[in-house]
């Protein structure tokens, strides 16, 4: 998750998540309903009105580019429209999903979990996970910068592959697990532990007003 994308004023982080499920799972069980488009770009720009602006421009390249592949195979399968239109739809329901995620602060969301007592484990994991992915696009980052340099060759050749680029991202995998997992302990995190926080999230009016117009989209889509 890149700061880059994040929103200068993310709704309620748990706001979030709930949206997230709702656009998904509606999305894919509405697919084959006319409106669901209608709801899919009003969500989209519910998310451009609330601050999500670069999540939702980062989101238009991927969702070009998957709305193209799946859209093509659905219609290379089958010669149908309307399988190719609810092809369609899934694929920009996932889409659209994702952009709350990619809109908010990571440590948002641990504060929040933390403050609501959810499992520490839980928060931990979540911890770790999201720290893990940015260190993990560096490091591929890093590998292929230094095969460019030392000129290993096509990294498509199975045996460059495997010398110049998976070993070496395999060791880098494991300091880095060690790194985090230090990291962690170092820092006084652990399971039994009681914390508190020092900038609690708490609800806003215009999370609310957020979570009321998501809702009269969805139920408008689904009475219409």
């Amino acid at each position: 998750m890149s700061e880059n994308l994040t929103a200068k004023n993310p709704i309620y982080p748990l706001f979030g998540v709930l949206t997230t499920l709702i656009l998904f799972f509606g999305g894919m069980a509405l697919a084959e309903d006319p409106n669901c488009l209608w709801l899919l770009l009003g969500a989209f720009g519910l998310f451009l009105v609330f601050g999500y602006w670069r999540a939702c421009i980062a989101m238009i390249p991927f969702t070009a580019i998957m709305a193209l592949v799946f859209c093509g195979v659905t219609w290379a399968a089958t010669k149908d429209p309307e399988q190719t239109r609810y092809a369609f739809n899934r694929i920009l329901a996932l889409c659209v999903a994702i952009i709350p995620g990619l809109g908010m602060p990571v440590e948002d969301l641990t504060r929040n979990l933390t403050a609501l007592h959810f499992p520490r484990m839980l928060v931990l994991g979540m911890m770790i996970t999201f720290s893990f992915f940015p260190m993990l696009r560096d490091e591929v980052r890093r590998i292929r910068e230094a095969m460019r340099t030392r000129g290993a060759g096509n990294p498509l050749r199975p045996a460059v592959f495997y010398r110049a680029f998976l070993i070496p991202l395999i060791m880098r995998l494991v300091n880095i697990s060690d790194t985090l997992s230090l990291s962690v302990e170092t820092r006084g995190f652990d399971r039994e532990s009681e914390c508190s926080v020092y900038h609690p999230i708490r609800i806003k009016a215009r999370d609310i007003i957020f979570l009321v117009l998501l809702a009269a989209g969805i139920g408008t889509a689904v009475i219409l």
